[in-house]
């Protein structure tokens, strides 16, 4: 995998490129506060494709939303098709984790003619929200967002093992998983390092959609689709909301595995041939 740059509408995409130019093409999305790297372990077993994994803005190498602007999730969208058109990928699988999961999902029922197969993990639509918090949710988010203070220097990590042993206090993931993401994350600093990852990412989010509006997005979904999820299933999407949602697709299948959300990065040899099935079917 070699790193390459996009030139897109907002921005300038890191991304990281491999396999086979003139295999199945191939866009993958990673999780929230991850990048590129966490497709690595993948990649081997993605030889026959044209793999592209994006830093999606703010995360890793690639540009940060422009000052005063927040992440909202239809802009991921958006993001994920600039990309496609910098590559000049008319068509493209998408290959998603988590939250790039969930943007995969919605880059498919907005324009199912561009997406020809939706391979997921640990992910089926972005996660829902219920009304009765909707008030308490948008009062968070806009006071977390005028605190922030764009000013503030980074806080300074003195090395690797430090910035290793943070993502491990906040995430449920080996170490050689933890590192990698984090050695993408990094920028070299007076003193050590700091995150290249934009702190507005951490802000809550201002709205979460009904779960009515997101089984509707699904049936939208053309495109042949794998989810390969990890059990026991987070609290945050249950077994039984991922059932439901499952069976909206017009063309779908699930595939639990024991593991937890990285899955993909700490088992690979057991979830890459699985993608790389679906990826070459008919």
């Amino acid at each position: 995998m070699k790193e390459i740059v996009l030139a897109c509408a907002r921005g300038r995409i890191t991304a990281l490129r491999g396999g086979d130019p003139g295999g199945p093409r191939v866009l993958a999305l990673h999780g929230w506060l991850d990048n590129a790297a966490s497709f690595l372990p993948l990649s081997k077993h993605l030889e026959h494709c044209d793999l592209v994994a994006l830093d999606l803005p703010g995360h890793g190498g690639s540009e940060h939303r422009q000052p005063g602007y927040d992440y909202a999730f239809v802009d991921w969208i958006h993001d994920g098709f600039d990309a496609l058109d910098a590559l000049g990928w008319q068509k493209a699988s998408l290959l998603g984790h988590s939250m790039g999961g969930a943007i995969a999902c919605m880059m498919a029922a907005s324009l199912p003619a561009r997406i020809e197969r939706l391979a997921l993990i640990e992910a089926l639509g972005p996660v829902s929200g219920k009304a009765e918090d909707a008030g308490a949710r948008l009062r968070q988010a806009v006071v977390a967002r005028r605190a922030l203070d764009p000013a503030r220097a980074p806080r300074t990590i003195a090395d690797l093992d430090q910035a290793i042993a943070a993502r491990l206090a906040v995430s449920n993931m080996s170490r050689e998983a933890a590192k990698l993401i984090v050695e993408r994350n990094l920028r070299v600093v007076s003193g050590g390092f700091a995150w290249r990852s934009d702190p507005r990412l951490t802000l809550p989010a201002h709205v979460r959609t009904d779960e009515a509006f997101i089984l509707d997005w699904l049936r939208a979904i053309e495109a042949p689709t794998l989810v390969i999820a990890a059990e026991p299933a987070p609290p945050y999407f249950t077994a039984e909301q991922r059932s439901a949602r499952a069976a909206q697709l017009r063309d779908g299948r699930v595939l639990a595995l024991a593991g937890s959300h990285h899955l993909h990065m700490e088992q690979p040899d057991i979830v890459g041939p699985l993608i790389r099935e679906f990826l070459a079917s008919t």
